[in-house]
């Protein structure tokens, strides 16, 4: 249906311009997507969202009312809205929403975009589904968004799914057959698999994702933080947050802000230890519902948003801002977190922030102030930078 090409992509950009080229009639003749650091295959389209846009431009039956739960920067949504009654893309990343808002936006397609943590969240139902799952998902959360995705499909509609088997396409295909007890693989492309599965007129709803609570104890404050699969040490609370914790001080008064909150224990710690107003922010929506239950179960007040970077809590100003940022998602993503702290950041307010010790942040840093090592542990560094505004 198209054929994949780059447009003005360089090995230093933090932003990626992809075109998909349409050999179809009824279709635009390009397709352009902005993509950026911070969401998956960023350099080039994923050969699972490419084989739902060739099976199901060419698929039998209309597609109606068509939902793409995880829709990355939208490549899925926008190129079927052509031939879909309507188009509704979902994700749980906030920065992937803003894509598929923006590429939408750019090819002139009308979709709605949602961020939620699950399908099942959504008030409206659905007569086709489509759905790549990410390399790097769970299988319990990946089953479990094929629960949401099936308890929104109309009885009769079609969930499709794309995988390889390095994505888990054959417990994929297991979890559909039990969900569904009617599903097949349809078509193929370069090592992925088509599964189609028609829902039933009624489903079962399993649990797969049971959230876990920890209760770990720093300098004799005890936590109880929800977590679950997936996200950043899941299974424990990670030897740099604790160090950061261990070594931050926070004061009556203070406002404060947990960025890159993950399921909270920065911002539960700094409101039981201190009487203060506390913020936390995540770029994951099912990050920040976690969170938002890890203040209810510690008996904390706390403020949880879910923003790209700091979008949500631009309004606002803080004392202290505290973070183990995530290093993993790229120049950008790392730019953009230290360029917006330095906006929020009172004057005289202070950033503390862990980071691995072989890791170099000082050119990020310099958009706030000057940087000093508070404390050192066995592989994380503890950095403090005053606000030089």
């Amino acid at each position: 249906m198209t054929t994949p090409s780059n447009a003005g992509e360089g090995e230093d950009e933090t932003e990626y311009d992809l075109a998909l080229e349409a050999r179809v009639a009824d279709a635009r003749s390009t397709y352009r997507f902005r993509t950026a650091d911070g969401v998956h295959s960023k350099r080039a389209f994923r050969d699972s969202e490419l084989l739902l846009l060739e099976a199901l431009w060419d698929v039998d039956h209309d597609l109606g009312d068509l939902c793409c739960p995880e829709a990355n920067y939208g490549t899925v949504g926008v190129v079927l809205a052509a031939i879909a009654d309507s188009v509704e893309m979902t994700e749980s990343s906030a920065r992937a929403a803003a894509l598929c808002r923006r590429n939408a936006r750019a090819n002139d397609v009308a979709a709605s975009v949602s961020l939620v943590a699950e399908l099942s969240t959504l008030s409206r139902s659905f007569d086709t589904i489509a759905y790549a799952p990410k390399p790097y998902t769970p299988l319990s959360i990946g089953s479990q968004r094929l629960v949401g995705a099936l308890s929104r499909l109309r009885p009769g509609g079609r969930l499709y799914l794309a995988a390889s088997n390095r994505c888990g396409l054959s417990r994929y295909e297991s979890r559909l057959a039990e969900l569904t007890a009617n599903v097949e693989r349809v078509a193929q492309r370069d090592g992925v698999s088509l599964l189609e599965a028609t829902c039933p007129e009624t489903v079962d709803r399993p649990t797969y994702v049971t959230p876990r609570t920890l209760t770990p104890t720093v300098d004799g404050t005890s936590l109880s933080l929800v977590t679950v699969p997936g996200l950043f040490a899941a299974s424990g609370l990670d030897d740099g947050t604790r160090l950061l914790l261990e070594t931050c001080e926070i004061d009556d008064g203070e406002r404060v802000l947990d960025l890159c909150c993950g399921y909270g224990p920065i911002g539960v710690y700094a409101a039981k230890t201190a009487d203060c107003e506390v913020w936390l922010a995540d770029d994951d929506r099912v990050a920040t519902r976690c969170a938002e239950r890890s203040l209810r179960e510690s008996g904390v007040d706390g403020t949880v948003v879910t923003a790209d970077c700091l979008a949500g809590v631009f309004d606002r100003s803080f004392d202290r801002v505290l973070c183990n940022p995530p290093t993993h998602a790229g120049s950008d993503v790392l730019s953009d977190l230290l360029a917006g702290i330095a906006r929020v950041l009172e004057p005289n307010g202070r950033l503390t922030l862990v980071h691995h010790r072989e890791l170099d942040l000082g050119q990020y840093l310099t958009h706030v102030g000057r940087p000093t090592t508070s404390r050192v542990g066995e592989a994380h560094v503890v950095i403090d930078v005053m606000s030089d505004r």
